[in-house]
């Protein structure tokens, strides 16, 4: 049985530049690094992103000798106002976990609700960790990269 989960977050940011921060590797590169309140949390990261169909997103972070990896393909590409991926990810032991994600950026008056909604989940355990962990901690770390100051974003 496979399980589904919806989650979203409303960003005081409008769609593009929301948007924009989630498929740009060099942003990529700083809010994966940074905590929610936008300090350094930790330093590895290796990301490449091309936002268009077809288009993959690669991702290595966390332990150097051993990250956790993810590889996305884009199917949609609708900037500013939706994403849809194939994704895989591998953990440092070598696990797989093959989903698909769609992403909403709907536009509320120059705000940002991000929808996103990811199937393929195996357990309502990892669906229950994707939801309160992994996507909750991809939010807030957005929003702080979001938030920085311009210079602050170019590291």
């Amino acid at each position: 049985m496979s399980h589904q989960l919806t989650v979203e977050r409303l960003f005081d940011h409008p769609p593009e530049a929301v948007f924009d921060a989630f498929t740009d590797a060099e942003a990529q590169k700083v809010w994966f690094t940074i905590d929610a309140n936008g300090h350094p949390a930790h330093g590895f990261v290796e990301a490449e992103c091309d936002p268009r169909v077809g288009g993959e997103w690669v991702l290595a972070w966390g332990d150097p000798d051993k990250p956790f990896r993810e590889r996305n393909v884009f199917q949609v590409v609708d900037r500013p106002r939706r994403l849809v991926m194939s994704s895989t990810g591998w953990t440092p032991d070598g696990d797989r976990l093959d989903t698909t994600i769609e992403i909403q950026f709907e536009d509320m008056d120059g705000k940002t609700r991000m929808v996103v909604t990811q199937s393929g989940l195996r357990t309502v355990e990892e669906r229950d960790f994707f939801t309160h962990e992994v996507w909750s901690g991809a939010f807030d770390r957005v929003g702080a990269y979001l938030d920085l100051p311009e210079e602050a974003k170019a590291r």
